[in-house]
Formats: C-alpha cells, sequence, structure tokens
C-alpha cells in the first residue's frame, strides 16, 4: 500500500479516536482499541497481525511503565494522607509571610504536584487556598491560580507523571535528562502564568461554594517538615544526581551506583519505602492503615494504566502497518521544526479531545519517527508534547469544569482565569523546549 494512503488511512484513525472520545463519550481505552482494530486492517494487516500487534504495544508500553506510575501514585497518596502536604504547605506560609502568600502557595503546589496526580493535588490543595485567601483577605482565584498552574506543569511536563513518562518510554529519552531539562522549562512558564499573569488577570473576587469548609489534620500529628521534603522530593533528587554524574564517573564501583541513581523505578521505590517509615510507621500510623493507602492509590490509576496501554498499542499498530514510515516522510515534507510540528499536534488533539494524557499519547505515536530517524532531542521532543497537551483547556476538559465549580466562577471568568493560564504554561513551554534545542 502507498504511502499517501497509509497516511490517510493514520489520519482517519486520529478523527476517529476524537469522535469516539469527544462525542461518542466512549472511555478512551476502548476507543484506542477500536481504532487500533480499524487502522491495521484498513492498512492491510490481518486479525491475527492487529492483534499481535496490539498485544506488542500493551506489553512493551506497561513493561517498563508499571512500576513508575504504579509505585509513584503509591507515593503521591502516601505524602497526601499523612499529612506531609499540609506540613509542607504551612510551614512555606509561615516563612513567607502574607506579603508573598502567591509565591508560598505555587512552591508548595510545584514540590506536592512532583508526587502527586493532579486530580488528587487539587482536591488536597483547595481547603488551603480558600483558608489563605479568607485568612488574608484576597480573592481564591488571585491566591489559588499559582498554586494550580505549578500543579498543571508538573502534571504536563515532568515524569514520573504518567504522559510524560510514557513518552520517556516511547522515545527512549533519558528519565533523569528529561526531568532536569523539564525543571528548567517549569519554573519560568509556572512564574509567567501565576503571579505574574494575575496581575494583569481581569479581577474576579467570589465567595468559593457556600459549602466548603477547610479541614486540617492538627498540626501536633503531621510528620517533620524534614521528612516531608524528603520523601516528596527524593524520586527527583536521585535521578537529577544520577543523570549529572553519569558522564563523568567511572570505575567498577561508581558506573553501577550512578546508574542505579539513574533508573526511575528503583527511584520511585526507594521513595515510596522512605515515605511509608518517615511519614507513615514513624508517625504513628500503623502498618496496615499505610498498606491501605498504597492499595487505594493503585485502584486510583487502574483507567489512567489503561489509557497508557492503549496508547501504546496504537503507536505498534502505526509502526507494523508502515504508516508511522509514510508520516515520517510526510512531517519531513513539511520543513517545519519537529518540535514545533509536535507542539502543535499535541495541542490541536488537547482542543478536540479536552485530555492532557490522551493528547500527548496520541501525538506519540505519530512523531515518533522523527526521534527515531535523529530529526529532534528524545527529551526534548517529550516536553514539547507535555507543553502541546496542556494548551487551551476549555469547556471539554474536566479540570475546567472543577476549576470551574470549586472557585464558583462563571464560565466567562473560568475562561479569562484557568484556561488563560493553561495556554501560557503550553506557550512558555514551547519557547523554552526551541530555546533549549539551540542551546544544547
Amino acid at each position: 500500500m502507498g504511502a499517501p494512503m497509509l497516511l490517510a488511512i493514520a489520519l482517519t484513525g486520529i478523527v476517529a479516536l476524537v469522535l469516539l472520545i469527544a462525542v461518542a463519550r466512549l472511555t478512551p481505552f476502548l476507543a484506542f482499541l477500536i481504532v487500533c482494530i480499524g487502522v491495521g486492517l484498513a492498512s492491510g494487516l490481518g486479525p491475527l497481525q492487529v492483534s499481535a500487534a496490539i498485544q506488542k504495544g500493551l506489553g512493551d508500553t506497561l513493561g517498563s511503565l508499571l512500576l513508575v506510575i504504579g509505585l509513584g501514585a503509591m507515593l503521591g497518596k502516601i505524602v497526601a494522607e499523612s499529612g506531609a502536604a499540609q506540613r509542607i504547605a504551612t510551614s512555606l506560609m509561615r516563612i513567607s509571610g502574607p506579603a508573598h502568600v502567591q509565591w508560598a502557595l505555587m512552591i508548595t503546589g510545584f514540590i506536592v504536584g512532583l508526587p502527586l496526580f493532579y486530580s488528587v493535588g487539587f482536591v488536597l490543595v483547595i481547603p488551603l487556598i480558600f483558608s489563605v485567601a479568607a485568612q488574608y483577605r484576597v480573592p481564591p482565584v488571585w491566591v489559588g491560580l499559582p498554586m494550580l498552574a505549578a500543579l498543571s506543569v508538573t502534571h504536563g511536563y515532568l515524569p514520573p507523571h504518567p504522559a510524560p513518562a510514557a513518552l520517556v518510554q516511547q522515545f527512549h529519552a533519558d528519565m533523569g535528562r528529561t526531568l532536569l531539562y523539564g525543571l528548567l522549562i517549569a519554573v519560568p512558564a509556572i512564574i509567567l502564568a501565576g503571579p505574574v499573569y494575575t496581575r494583569f488577570m481581569p479581577r474576579i473576587d467570589r465567595p468559593p461554594l457556600a459549602t466548603f469548609v477547610p479541614v486540617f489534620r492538627d498540626e501536633a500529628t503531621l510528620p517533620s517538615l524534614a521528612a516531608s521534603l524528603s520523601a516528596a522530593l527524593l524520586p527527583v533528587v536521585m535521578l537529577a544526581v544520577g543523570s549529572l554524574l553519569s558522564p563523568h564517573v567511572t570505575g567498577a564501583i561508581m558506573v553501577p551506583i550512578v546508574r542505579a541513581l539513574s533508573d526511575a523505578s528503583l527511584a520511585m521505590l526507594v521513595a515510596v519505602l522512605v515515605a511509608i517509615g518517615a511519614l507513615g510507621l514513624r508517625n504513628g500510623a500503623p502498618i496496615g492503615i499505610v498498606t491501605g493507602w498504597c492499595e487505594r492509590a493503585v485502584a486510583d490509576i487502574a483507567l489512567v494504566l489503561l489509557v497508557v496501554a492503549g496508547a501504546g498499542a496504537f503507536k505498534q499498530v502505526l509502526t507494523d502497518a508502515g504508516a508511522s514510515t509514510a508520516i515520517a516522510s510526510a512531517l519531513g515534507s513539511l520543513h517545519a521544526p519537529p518540535l514545533v510540528l509536535a507542539w502543535t499536534m499535541a495541542a490541536l488533539v488537547r482542543v478536540c479531545v479536552g485530555s492532557a494524557t490522551v493528547a500527548g499519547l496520541t501525538t506519540a505515536g505519530f512523531v515518533a519517527p522523527l526521534v527515531t530517524n535523529g530529526s529532534a532531542d528524545p527529551n526534548l521532543m517529550v516536553l514539547a508534547i507535555g507543553a502541546g497537551s496542556l494548551m487551551l483547556s476549555h469547556i471539554n476538559d474536566g479540570a475546567f469544569w472543577l476549576f470551574k465549580e470549586y472557585f464558583n466562577l462563571s464560565v466567562a471568568e473560568t475562561l479569562q482565569s484557568w484556561t488563560a493560564m493553561e495556554t501560557i504554561v503550553s506557550i512558555v513551554g514551547l519557547v523554552g523546549v526551541l530555546l533549549l534545542d539551540v542551546w544544547i
């Protein structure tokens, strides 16, 4: 089958995926499987070949990601349930004082956002945002937007969150190096979309939900600040140190140690064990309670894992059908920077589907050939897609409505605040990726 036909089939598959998720409201995992079968058969693969491609894609993707995503969910749950996130937030608030309350909440959002999934982090920080707004008599949106910008950026840009971690695996990128590059881009994106943008944003001063009552644990029952920070940041520190030291160490002893530090699965496992001890057992929580947190964390990510697996199957079907080669040829003929193409495609899927995770993973199957043929740095490709997947959140995104309802806003006010913030972090992310592409 000719390359133009394969390309047309692949593009039709993307359109079908968008329609199944956005219009038919089908769960993304089933939508991916249906599109995989349709694209595979239309491309000339037999039924058994399609089945084999799907199984290989599922296995290859989950095989390397199950530990990272699963352990990451456990770490986030322990940080949330133990009160470590509350300890970090209250400690930073005391240090900053009323004059810098936005910055304190933004830093808190960034720290707790590293191990926490966005939805969990959102529900966790909302009581803090509303309490601070009432205490200092400032609009909740003004004080909350920087914190939520930090949560959003860590979710979209940085491993070990599901979509970035899956992209690292699909592009054979280095997780530690991707994390370091992502941190360099994330910081200015959060600052511009948070404290800077809120200075120019139209004033929105609405009370939060009338039924909302902030609930905090007694500070005497919380883990220490040192333990809280150590557990939350340990995987980031391990991966960053391993990536920085890797090019410079030699010897039969040091090389395996540095490689161990650079291994994402091992870093997450060590962090979870430290969190169980420092935030759970040492703080008086029985082992049964702590293991219950971990079990609920795994249940929370079941659907996420299926979506990641479905995207891996779609990528494998495109590869086995020969569509990946046609896609690479078509994208190469556009004479546009590969990183910009990836960002644009992720942004378009995000606008159509609403889910940042689906947008990032869907784009990966299309642009993977550009990484394979050396047209783009795999680490920067992960970040370009992550930035694009945050673009222009609007009424088809669950996070849009979550923000609107909790902050008691109109649709227009949500567009002025939440949607504008998400768009800023997406565009700044693209600019940061392109600057790093020149620099490295």
